[in-house]
Order: structure tokens, then sequence, then C-alpha cells
């Protein structure tokens, strides 16, 4: 392969006009967002002092996504999904129009602004699954890997960068400027959906309430391919994600040195985006779903390499290892989900991989806890590896349509 190929590949945003602009409008408002979880976690913790409270902002975010999610799915599949997704984001924009005009008068009470995040979370379980759709739509299936990359870079890139820069707009302007840049960043998302062109679903729309919720799982059940990605997920997040063993473990092995926990998270972050600017060696291969087994297995035995990591950097070292490896998962199983499922169950099984990701991370952080409390951070840290490794390898062998599945990614002209 030569090096220029082994980059990303840019050419969704060279070839496709819509897919450029929804891109654009994801990069903004992606930082907005950071710039308001940021926000609230500290209006939260100003206003009570308490880790339970500013944990309860994560709890409203989640819930309405796990609660909701499916129904939207339906939904999704039932209308004109760009329409869904201006309504969306005009909702959105509207709850951080709110929260900045609290945030500017202060004083509100702390239940109030937990209950606009949660509002917000509702539309993002309707946004979130219609936006999924469209990818498939704009780009031929080809490019789908590397638009999903490109995806990946400004959801990893906000990660990376966007706390920071809300931390230097919460000093300058409070947490009212955060919440209104993040308002301001809605108007761009907005654009981009706007100029898409209708985007009803193909085939039978999808039958109202609980029918349409019954279609979907009986979709994913029936489907080896997709119910095995999502699996795959769950393998690698329920059974070893690792985020709420830090603190624990930089106390065990490395003393409870504060720049060692500062590096944790970035060295996931920076594995992921070296990984997504390299996505060109993952995206242009032809079997997704070999990909993302090879990148979950990875994802697990680099994190059971920090568990046992006697040194610092070497455990720095496996966390890239382990960002990277997440990347290349997450993207080949977008792709492979998105080329497997009908466009008619696109929404509802859009929302599925949405609360996968949404609960996956969340409950795999609490068995980490419970694990780490039981026996040691260390004991946790390595046990999820080798579980998630053992699991991810038991998807693949009891799913071989998930091995051969293919697309055109290395036959289509570059």
């Amino acid at each position: 392969m030569p090096l220029t190929s082994a980059f990303v590949d840019l050419a969704p945003l060279r070839t496709s006009p819509p897919f450029r602009r929804l891109w654009l409008g994801r990069v903004c408002s992606g930082f907005g967002s950071q710039m308001t979880l940021v926000a609230v976690m500290f209006q939260v913790w100003e206003q009570t002092r308490s880790a339970v409270w500013t944990g309860a902002v994560g709890l409203a975010q989640a819930l309405p996504i796990v609660v909701f999610g499916l129904f939207a799915g339906s939904l999704v599949d039932r209308a004109d999904r760009r329409k869904v997704a201006l309504v969306a984001t005009t909702g959105q924009a509207v709850c951080s129009v709110f929260l900045a005009v609290q945030g500017f008068l202060g004083d509100v009470p702390v239940v109030a602004v937990l209950g606009l995040v949660a509002v917000q979370s509702c539309f993002v379980a309707c946004g979130g699954p219609a936006a999924r759709t469209f990818i498939p739509r704009l780009l031929p299936p080809e490019q789908l890997s590397a638009g999903l990359a490109l995806n990946r870079i400004a959801f990893q890139g906000a990660m990376l960068l966007g706390p920071a820069l809300g931390g230097l707009v919460l000093g300058w302007f409070g947490v009212g400027g955060c919440y209104l840049v993040d308002a301001l960043t809605f108007g761009l998302a907005f654009y981009g959906v706007f100029g898409l062109p209708a985007m009803r679903p193909d085939g039978e729309p999808s039958r109202p309430g609980l029918h349409g919720v019954l279609d979907g799982l009986a979709f994913l059940v029936r489907t080896p391919v997709v119910r095995g990605a999502l699996l795959t997920d769950l393998a690698a997040t329920v059974l070893s994600m690792p985020i709420s063993l830090f603190p624990l473990v930089n106390a065990e092995r490395f003393a409870g040195d504060p720049r060692t926990l500062g590096l944790f998270l970035s060295a996931v972050a920076v594995g992921g985006v070296g990984a997504s600017v390299f996505s060109g060696t993952f995206t242009r291969r032809s079997r997704p779903g070999r990909v993302m087994l090879a990148g979950s297995a990875l994802w697990g035995a680099a994190l059971t390499g920090f568990g046992l990591a006697p040194q610092p950097w070497l455990g720095l070292a496996c966390l890239v290892v382990a960002g990277a490896a997440d990347t290349v998962s997450v993207v080949s199983r977008s792709a492979l989900v998105q080329l497997a499922t009908p466009d008619a169950l696109l929404g509802r099984v859009a929302a599925a991989e949405q609360i996968v990701g949404q609960a996956g991370p969340d409950i795999g952080n609490l068995r980490g806890g419970l694990v780490a409390g039981a026996v040691s951070g260390t004991f946790a840290l390595v046990s999820g590896g080798v579980l998630c490794v053992v699991a991810v390898a038991l998807v693949g062998a009891v799913t071989p349509g998930l091995r051969r599945f293919t697309t055109l990614a290395e036959t289509a002209p570059r």
C-alpha cells in the first residue's frame, strides 16, 4: 500500500458537497457540545460541591437515550429523516439558549439545570439515529468507511480540544458564555442538515409505537452480522472499560502522581486521533468484520498490558494503542452495520447502536469499579482485558458471516 493511501481518505469531502457541509456542521457542534459538558460539570460542582451531583450529569445525558432511543429509531424509519434531524438540532439549540440564559442569570436550582440537560438529550435520542442514516445516502459504498473515519476525527478532535477551549471560555465569560457558544454552533449544524435532500426511508415505513420497535429488535436477533457487531462492541465496553479505574490504578502503581493521571485520557485520545489520521490503512480493507474483530481484540490486549505495565511510560503507550484500536473497531463496526442493514430499518438499528455505545461504557465502568473494590485495580484491568479478548474471539468464531462480510473498498478506484 502506498504511503499516501495510509492517510485518512478525503474523497468524501471532495466529491460530496452535502457530506462536506454536514461534516463541517458536525465539527463545530461537537466542539460546542464539549464546551457545554465542561460548563455543566463546573456549574453543578460549584453549586453542590458533591460528586454525586456531578455524576448525575452523566445520568441526565444517558437515561433519555436508553429509554427513548428505540422509539426514536422507529420514528426515524417512518418520517423524513432530514426533517427529524432539523427538529432535533433546533431543539438542542433551544435548550442551549435556555442554559445560557440561566447561566448568565445565576442562582438557578441544580435540578433545573439537569432537567434542561435531560431534555436536550431527548433531542439527541432522535437526532442521533437520523444523522447516522445520512452517510449511506450521501456516499457510495466504497467511500462509506472513509466518511465514518472523518466523522470519528471530528468527534475525537472535539474530545481532545473541546474541554480545553471550554475552560478558556469559562474563565473569560462564565458558564453562560460556554452555553451561548454551543447554541451558536448548532446554527452551522442546522445549515449542514438543511442543505440535504429529502431523506425518506426506502421500503415499507416502520409501524408506529411498540410494533415498530419490536420489528427492529427482531431484525437484530435474526441477522447474525449486525448482532455480532453489536455484541463485539458490548464485549469491549462492558468487560473492559477502564476509565473509572484510572484514579485507583494511578494510586496503586504510579504513586498517585496527578501528572500521570492527567495523561491517561489524553493517551487514549492521542491513539484515537492517530488511527483516524492513518485510517486509510483500514478503511480501504474489504472485510470490515475482520478489521472490527481485530481492533476489539487489540483493545482488550492493550488494556491488559496497561494493567501489567510496571512503568508509567509503558502504561501510557498501552493506552495509546488502546485508543487506536478503539477507533479501528468503531469505524469498521459502523460501516459494517450500515452496509448490512436495509434502509427501511436503519434508524432503529442506528438507535440500538447509539444505546449500546451509551450504556456499554457506563456498565463497563461500573463493573471495573466493583471488581477493583473487591480485589484491586490491576486485577480489574487485566481480567477485563482478557475477558474482552476471549469474548471477541467467541463472537468471531460463532459468527462466520461477520468474518466473511465484504465491501467494495479494496476494488474501487482511488
